[in-house]
């Protein structure tokens, strides 16, 4: 989706060289921040002006009505007007407008010291591409950060990123951070709200970016009113796309050996009762095995789409892993042939089993006997349909995708 922007005050500039020159962009998304942005913006020119760096201040107002941006422009910042509403939106628009080689990006509620960039571009100019502040590290003042958040909600997610992505960070949701503008058509970043900074970081391991961290700290919010952060909307997003995003090998091929184990283990009960070590396996672990067919096949048609459509959606980079090869070179046509198969080799042993029934006046059947024939029956059909609908399910999405990029 691209994001309408405009300029304001586009020849206001710090240095006469920024606009060749210009090294540094900070970038503040704003919206109706009167009694904190120019405490904000001040100390971001103060850091220039300190380091002597050639560099701009961009304010991505997100449609401020009071004076926010009237402010920032008496100020000397760049204001870039941004019609689509949320943070991510905002940002994205002042990425777009920035001219620094590095741009710095934080909160305009006067939380994080802009004054203190100095450690974020130390490590910029030393070839990283993503640089994060910790404020666990650098410390968190009272009342700062909600208890929930700082002692639940961030560690954990933060243990999250670190388990399944391996990113090296120890505090993924602070908001004050640096990049490479190179990187930024790399990450094609596109969320709208409060997850677009989980999304940046995701996507920077994904490619293998070099990510590093620095201590930050973390003031109370300056402005006297509720933020924009809403905790278990926000959070909720968050963790989808950290469940969406995880690497596809996560579920595929847990998938694939409980399907695996089910067949086996399914295939030797259907013909005889066994015994291993002692314990006797019957009919009883046969109804588990089907169910572990089944629940393996979700887990890896769940991956496989998945995969295709954030891909498609440029949530996550492209890449040429098993899920995404599956999802490209499967075909419609093969998901019906073999839904086909399994459904009418499902009812033929439905048909079978009410044949004895019939044979045996309708009487009662050896439920040993019997449930050997209707377990792998009712299995094979229900695997059937899964398949087809999978296979319907992905075609139409690819279809979506066509129509969308054609369009």
């Amino acid at each position: 989706m691209a994001v309408n922007i405009a300029v304001r005050d586009a020849d206001i500039e710090l240095d006469p060289r920024t606009r060749e020159d210009c090294e540094v962009s900070v970038v503040i998304p704003c919206l109706n921040e009167v009694k904190t942005i120019e405490f904000c913006i001040r100390k971001a020119q103060g850091f220039l002006e300190r380091e002597g760096v050639c560099g701009e201040v961009v304010v991505a107002d997100n449609g401020s009505t009071d004076g926010s941006d009237v402010i920032a422009a008496s100020l000397g910042a760049r204001v870039i007007p941004v019609t689509q509403r949320g943070y991510g939106a905002a940002l994205r628009a002042g990425f777009e407008a920035a001219r620094g080689r590095y741009i710095f990006m934080g909160d305009g509620d006067a939380s994080y010291d802009f004054s203190a960039l100095a450690p974020f571009l130390a490590r910029l100019r030393a070839g990283d591409d993503l640089v994060v502040g910790n404020r666990f590290r650098g410390g968190i003042a009272p009342l700062a950060m909600p208890p929930a958040h700082q002692y639940f909600g961030n560690p954990l997610l933060s243990l999250f990123a670190r388990i399944f992505f391996r990113v090296p960070l120890g505090d993924v949701y602070c908001g004050l951070r640096g990049f490479r503008r190179d990187a930024l058509p790399a990450l094609d970043l596109q969320s709208m709200g409060m997850e677009f900074a989980l999304e940046m970081i995701v996507k920077a391991r994904l490619l293998n970016m070099r990510i590093s961290e620095v201590p930050t700290t973390l003031s109370p919010d300056g402005r006297g009113r509720p933020p924009h952060l809403h905790t278990w909307r926000d959070g909720r997003r968050s963790l989808l796309l950290y469940l969406a995003s995880m690497p596809s090998g996560m579920l595929l091929y847990p998938g694939a050996l409980l399907m695996a184990l089910g067949l086996i283990l399914g295939t030797v009960l259907v013909a005889q009762p066994i015994s291993v070590y002692g314990i006797h396996l019957d009919v009883h672990t046969l109804l588990y095995c089907g169910a572990a067919v089944l629940l393996g096949f979700q887990l890896v048609s769940y991956s496989i789409v998945l995969r295709f459509l954030m891909v498609a959606a440029h949530l996550l980079p492209p890449d040429e892993g098993i899920a995404r090869r599956v999802g490209d070179n499967l075909k419609l046509e093969h998901g019906l042939a073999l839904g086909l198969v399994l459904i009418v080799a499902g009812i033929g042993g439905v048909l079978w089993l009410f044949r004895d029934w019939q044979v045996g006046a309708f009487g009662n059947l050896d439920p040993f006997l019997a449930m050997r024939i209707a377990i792998p029956s009712a299995t094979s059909v229900t695997l059937g349909l899964q398949v087809t609908f999978a296979a319907l399910f992905l075609s139409l999405a690819k279809w979506h995708v066509r129509a969308r990029t054609n369009g």
